[in-house]
């Protein structure tokens, strides 16, 4: 049996969890509400102010889907109490960035700005060379925080460009560094 399947997820207080037909389940909490729809032969239930996963076989597909889905569950409990936030890191001269609304305005080395107009629900904030982006559906968090990434990676060489705050790179030697 899935080992993260199987836990119980634990609902706060101020959290309403309804399973709708079809496996349709809704989370409400002080920071908004998430809805999603998991495969159909799954059981969810709400018991003893927990939710519970159950898979009908032992199918190789049926154990990846249990613990997939219960992972999902939890992330959806934890956006609506706590929410979810990345941060990126902009490294290099003259690399910067401003918001002008809620429209993310940035200065990557290029011709022009580049200009990224977030989703609805995602926030983005500036502080110095720190980019914060925070909403409470981790996946979507995730992929607006990728997405500001790719407009400039980091720089294998000199190290310049985007980064997740924390990541490390290995940086590569030039090609002078070969010669003696």
């Amino acid at each position: 049996m899935s080992r993260i399947g199987r836990k119980p997820i634990d609902i706060p207080n101020g959290v309403e969890v309804k399973i709708e037909d079809k496996n349709h389940v809704v989370v409400k909490g002080p920071k908004g509400q998430l809805e999603a729809d998991f495969h159909p032969d799954l059981t969810i239930k709400v018991e003893d102010n927990q939710i519970k996963v159950e898979r009908p076989n032992d199918s190789a597909f049926m154990r990846a889907i249990h613990g997939t889905t219960r992972a999902i569950l939890a992330n959806m409990v934890k956006g609506v109490v706590d929410g979810f936030t990345v941060e990126l890191e902009i490294v290099g001269i003259g690399y910067r960035a401003n918001m002008k609304g809620k429209t993310l305005e940035l200065q990557l080395g290029y011709s022009h700005p580049v200009i990224y107009e977030p989703p609805q629900d995602i926030q983005i904030a500036v502080d110095g060379n720190i980019i914060k982006v925070s909403g409470i559906d981790k996946q979507k968090v995730g992929q607006v925080a990728a997405e500001i990434r790719n407009f400039r990676k980091p720089d294998p060489y000199k190290g310049k460009g985007i980064r997740y705050k924390g990541e490390v790179l290995k940086l590569k030697p030039g090609k002078a560094a070969g010669k003696k």
